[in-house]
């Protein structure tokens, strides 16, 4: 027998807005910018300017990138979960799309971050490491995740995925006047953050980060923390879908979010990874909703930026390789204009294989293995016979990022 986690919708009507909720283009071409924005956060690590001028410009200009992006994809995560919940979804149905969705990409980014260090830099291979990697759990604590570094964050998206169908049941009963009253406490939570981390140690310092290592991991990393701007995204989800009155339209979010990662890097490192961006994120995600509820096109819905949004998980899943080890065969210190050219190639070489690991493995794995098989926990109860006819099934294109 199944056992509910989750009740249902209040009335028919919102059951049904629920249902109808329509695919949602102009975030999954947000997810490419995003993804991008890592990209070039990491890109201005490698030292590819020979200019100390033009280097330190790239970088003060790029650097909150991988903050931000980060940020925006852990709001996501929870904004298109909550979006696209079926309303004859399982907890075991949803926890193996989840699965089949992120782990396959890690593996094989897995095996080739092993085969390059072993091969490449000659590294040992050390499994204690391998294991935390590969068990993603090397986010609750500050240690080195090795391997594909950037594979820590799924690492937080676990814990998300695990607590959706629990954390989704009990939001799913707020009010809809009072949506904006919880949001606005996460906010509240997510800004007092920075400053619960001032009780940890304030070394061994971390001196790209400005901060301590316990600080920088407890506010960036720490998966039970980043929980937070996921429950913020559900909230949002919500809010958009309960037909609640958003206060920026989607342009003006996006000028609100241009404008916290410009000033962004005004504030201690602690604010700056998490706290200055998700409010003008999260808006800017239920704007670009919004807008493709409502049918407006947006340059983020075409079909080039929904194509790159869709590879976008592989390429965020690459690019750390194909930095680390294309700057190590084609060098660093380059001249402008030839740092340019390099920058560009690893860009194009980040994409030919985010498409092949997207189309040669998440899609025939998410066909093959990601169908639901015999239901056991059930996310919330199914409406009537009478509801369900009048209120088709949610189809969402996108999958968040992880």
């Amino acid at each position: 027998m199944d056992i509910p986690l989750a009740s249902a919708p209040g009335s028919g009507r919102r059951a049904a807005r629920n249902a109808r909720a329509p695919r949602l283009p102009s975030l999954t071409g947000m997810r490419f910018v995003a993804a991008l924005m890592v990209f070039l956060s990491h890109l201005t690590l490698e030292d590819l300017f020979a200019d100390d001028g033009v280097q330190q410009s790239t970088t003060a200009t790029f650097i909150q990138g991988g903050f931000t992006g980060v940020g925006f994809f852990f709001v996501l995560s929870g904004f298109v979960l909550a979006w696209s919940a079926r309303e004859k979804d399982t907890a075991r149905t949803f926890w193996r799309r989840r699965f089949f969705k992120i782990y396959p990409n890690h593996v094989v980014t897995f095996i080739a971050a092993a085969l390059l260090l072993g091969f490449v830099a000659n590294e040992t291979f050390d499994f204690g490491t391998a294991a935390l990697n590969l068990s993603l759990v090397q986010a609750w604590a500050p240690v080195d995740g090795g391997f594909n570094i950037v594979s820590w964050s799924l690492s937080c998206e676990v814990l998300f995925y695990l607590s959706f169908p629990l954390l989704f049941r009990y939001i799913r009963r707020i009010r809809p006047d009072r949506l904006w009253l919880w949001a606005g406490g996460v906010v509240g939570m997510i800004l007092l953050v920075p400053l619960a981390a001032t009780s940890l140690p304030n070394e061994p310092y971390l001196w790209y980060a400005e901060t301590s290592v316990p600080r920088f991991w407890f506010v960036y990393a720490f998966a039970p923390v980043r929980l937070l701007d996921f429950v913020f995204g559900i909230l949002l989800a919500r809010v958009v879908l309960e037909g609640r009155r958003l206060p920026l339209g989607l342009g003006w979010a996006a000028v609100l979010s241009l404008a916290a990662y410009a000033v962004a890097p005004l504030f201690p490192m602690t604010y700056k990874l998490a706290a200055v961006t998700v409010v003008p994120l999260g808006l800017l995600i239920a704007a670009g909703a919004a807008a493709d509820r409502e049918g407006r096109r947006t340059f983020l819905a075409g079909r080039r930026m929904v194509w790159l949004g869709e590879v976008s998980f592989a390429f965020y899943m690459v690019h750390w390789l194909v930095l680390t080890f294309g700057v190590r065969w084609l060098g660093d210190q380059w001249g402008t204009p030839a740092a340019l050219g390099v920058a560009a190639l690893l860009f194009g070489v980040t994409l030919a294989l985010a498409w092949l690991l997207h189309a040669g493995v998440e899609q025939p794995v998410m066909r093959r293995f990601s169908i639901r098989r015999r239901p056991r926990l059930v996310l919330y109860r199914q409406e009537p016979a009478s509801a369900k006819a009048a209120a088709p099934e949610p189809t969402v294109r996108m999958e968040d990022h992880g």
